[in-house]
């Protein structure tokens, strides 16, 4: 109501001033002469007011038919559309400002007035391809999927929408949860845009979560031929997803294909632990013993590892401790001074059962980086050297508290998995595992506290029977899970005992 009375006093004002304008120029002396052959034309202020608009008047007229004419002679010559084009500028030019003020209550977040700008829109232009995608994404800020759904699949219909309905459904599908159907989806969606940087990233991440590696090898090829990835790059993660494939390989049984694809992964990425160590028991498996020593030797000068020195000792699985110490010495050269390369040492001389060459190889490793591996083996050379149960017990009890040193940790949700993984399985992050010590600390202080009494006995210097079985019990948990699964074997030297 107060619009249309804003709108009546506003009529009301222009008529006035419009009289007002009429009446001075009726008052107001001089005019327009105007001579047309030979004849004389005196015009009024007012009168030439009126003529000035008339003229412009019929000069719009004059160019109104013109453009009416063109159309016509072009209608004439074949073009069908020219004509109603003539007829709809005005009708266009109030749907392209409809399908504008979409857009901008799309951007504003007003999904409502975005969907109702779009179907005004789409009565003027008729132009589906245009108006569809802003019902689409206005149904979706809405939550009505069931629209949205319904638009996507409408421009699927159409070959140059297509790519866009595909996405808009696949999109929909992640949200749902609805991952094998997404994965098909964006497979179509690479085909039809094989350069859309986006849709290579989703399609691979669904690839390799569920497990689909020579799938996720192809993605990755066209992700290098398209420029979206680095070479470097592209090598590193073609070696997991080809180790990853020999994973497989291995849980099936076909150990020649296995024995190819684990090379093939280390040849495309060196310093890949798991593939070194993959490839080595490959080589060894063919009787190659000194390819695998080569790969090894290869991979610990980049970054020394438990799981490298645990395939080098597969190598020669039948040899003494002592000769075993002398086949590692060439390893341990590569890093001597590694965290890694002392402990793999120390362990070793502790199952030749040479105790002070054990306590040598871990040197100052106790005072500059100590963890709970390198106390357990401190607590196992106090042990074969003769000391008392409350010198070893006084060592297990700093291993509770100790960090446990590097682990494979996921650089984006600091997850800490126990062995390698191309996926990370908490975030679903793939190629995020790297090898570091973890940020926070893994053992409770309170838990650690409370199990101190039973590692070192009571306080007045006496242990009972059952405290020292209990104190042997985490002596071989803390052995079994540093030493057990070494390349010595801690535990047959703890059998001649």
């Amino acid at each position: 109501m107060l619009w249309s009375l804003l709108k009546i006093l506003v009529f009301v004002a222009i008529i006035a001033m419009l009289a007002l304008g009429a009446g001075f120029l009726m008052e107001t002396s001089g005019g327009v002469q105007i001579t047309v052959s030979g004849m004389e034309y005196t015009l009024g202020p007012l009168q030439s007011v009126i003529a000035f608009v008339a003229l412009v008047g019929l000069v719009w007229l004059f160019f109104k038919l013109l453009t009416l004419l063109i159309a016509t002679l072009k209608f004439l010559n074949g073009d069908e559309t020219a004509l109603s084009r003539f007829f709809d500028r005005g009708r266009e030019r109030r749907g392209y400002q409809a399908l504008a003020e979409g857009l901008m209550a799309l951007a504003s977040g007003e999904g409502r007035l975005a969907m109702s700008k779009a179907a005004k829109a789409e009565k003027l232009l008729q132009k589906p391809e245009l108006t569809n995608l802003v019902v689409a994404q206005a149904a979706e800020m809405t939550g009505d999927t069931r629209k949205a759904t319904e638009t996507y699949r409408k421009l699927i219909g159409d070959q140059s929408t297509r790519f866009v309905g595909v996405r808009g459904i696949m999109k929909q599908k992640l949200a749902e949860g609805d991952d094998e159907t997404a994965r098909k989806l964006a497979e179509k969606a690479l085909a039809l845009k094989p350069r859309h940087e986006e849709t290579q990233d989703v399609l691979l991440h669904l690839q390799t979560r569920a497990q689909d590696w020579a799938g996720a090898r192809a993605t990755l090829g066209t992700k290098l031929k398209t420029g979206s990835l680095p070479r470097d790059v592209y090598k590193r993660r073609d070696a997991i997803l080809a180790l990853s494939e020999a994973k497989d390989l291995i849980a099936e049984g076909a150990s020649v294909d296995q024995q190819e694809r684990a090379i093939e992964a280390n040849r495309l990425s060196p310093d890949l632990i798991p593939a070194a160590a993959m490839a080595a028991r490959a080589h060894i498996a063919k009787g190659k013993p000194r390819n695998a020593a080569k790969i090894l030797t290869k991979a610990w000068q980049v970054r020394p590892h438990p799981d490298l020195a645990y395939a080098f000792a597969e190598i020669v699985p039948d040899e003494t401790p002592s000769e075993r110490i002398k086949r590692f010495a060439a390893l341990a050269k590569v890093q001597p001074d590694n965290a890694e390369t002392r402990l793999m040492m120390a362990e070793l001389n502790i199952v030749a059962e040479d105790f002070p060459e054990a306590r040598r190889a871990l040197g100052d490793l106790l005072e500059r980086n100590p963890d709970a591996r390198a106390y357990t083996l401190m607590a196992a050379i106090e042990r074969g050297e003769g000391a008392s149960d409350a010198v070893v017990q006084g060592w297990l009890a700093r291993a509770l508290t100790a960090p446990r040193g590097p682990q494979w940790v996921c650089d984006n949700c600091r997850h800490v998995h126990r062995e390698w993984a191309p996926v990370c399985e908490n975030c679903g992050g793939f190629d995020t595992l790297a090898w570091s010590a973890p940020q926070t600390p893994e053992i409770a202080s309170v838990t650690a506290a409370n199990l101190l009494p039973l590692i070192v006995g009571a306080s007045n210097g006496t242990e009972s029977e059952p405290e020292e079985e209990e104190s042997d019990d985490v002596s071989v948990a803390e052995d079994g899970e540093v030493l057990e699964d070494s390349p010595t074997d801690v535990s047959e030297e703890n059998d001649r005992k």
